[in-house]
């Protein structure tokens, strides 16, 4: 049963607190986590609390010990989705996390054959549509691929998607913006399967011929009240922790 606090605070909540943070990118890499006390005094819990707070964090990898310099976040943070980078964007603006970066940035039309993007975008297979691509890095390892696809409705209601050029505002601001939708997001999935010979490539992983390589990836698809708006897909590098939920 999960310590209470007579504040109402838990240490789930503390957890919760910093965890956001070092995914949001509010806290990098060696940053130190404030003391024992100070989370005491924060969020008025006692220093059981804080504690298995703490403990949470390092066994999901996110925090671990430095002696002196106290507890500090981990140098492997997690990896966190495409929609999650959205939270992130319109949380604090920033569309990196430190040491984060990104490379091998595609934008192109192409006629979509897959039967998952067909059904999630309501398409025949053979109907056009832009796909956005771009490589996610951290500390300059590639950690990522984030696939995005949007149906021509989409992109004539924000023309820039199909710009080989960053975007200004995230897709769903210009959506809302200027058609008066609420962009909503669909339910969020995850699968194992191979990954295939351009995402080796673009992961820079080298690997026997005809071997497997097995990568996690997680699906996730946009729409308004009337119909869906855009699929967007990300491929984790073998090795990358993934938060889930």
């Amino acid at each position: 049963m999960a310590y209470k606090a007579p504040a109402g605070k838990g240490y789930a909540d503390v957890a919760a607190h910093f965890r956001e943070r070092i995914t949001a990118g509010e806290l990098a890499p060696g940053d130190s986590i404030p003391s024992v006390a100070a989370i005491q005094a924060q969020f008025g819990v006692a220093s059981k609390t804080v504690s298995r707070a703490l403990g949470v964090l390092k066994g999901e990898g996110l925090v671990t010990s430095r002696g002196a310099l106290g507890t500090v976040v981990a140098e492997s943070p997690l990896v966190i989705t495409g929609g999650d980078r959205l939270d992130r964007v319109h949380r604090n603006g920033l569309r990196y996390a430190p040491g984060e970066s990104s490379s091998g940035h595609r934008v192109m039309r192409r006629a979509v054959h897959d039967p998952d993007v067909c059904s999630a975008l309501e398409l025949e297979p053979g109907d056009e549509a832009v796909i956005r691509i771009r490589v996610f890095r951290q500390d300059d390892r590639p950690t990522s691929i984030g696939v995005s696809v949007y149906p021509p409705h989409t992109v004539s209601a924000v023309p820039e998607l199909a710009d080989d050029v960053r975007m200004v505002k995230q897709f769903d601001q210009l959506y809302a913006e200027r058609t008066g939708h609420q962009v909503e997001r669909g339910q969020r999935t995850g699968h194992a399967r191979q990954a295939s010979d351009d995402e080796l490539t673009a992961m820079e992983i080298t690997a026997p011929p005809h071997s497997a390589v097995p990568v996690v990836v997680t699906a996730q698809t946009f729409h308004d009240d009337d119909r869906p708006l855009a699929y967007w897909e990300d491929v984790y590098a073998p090795g990358t922790r993934v938060p889930m939920g």
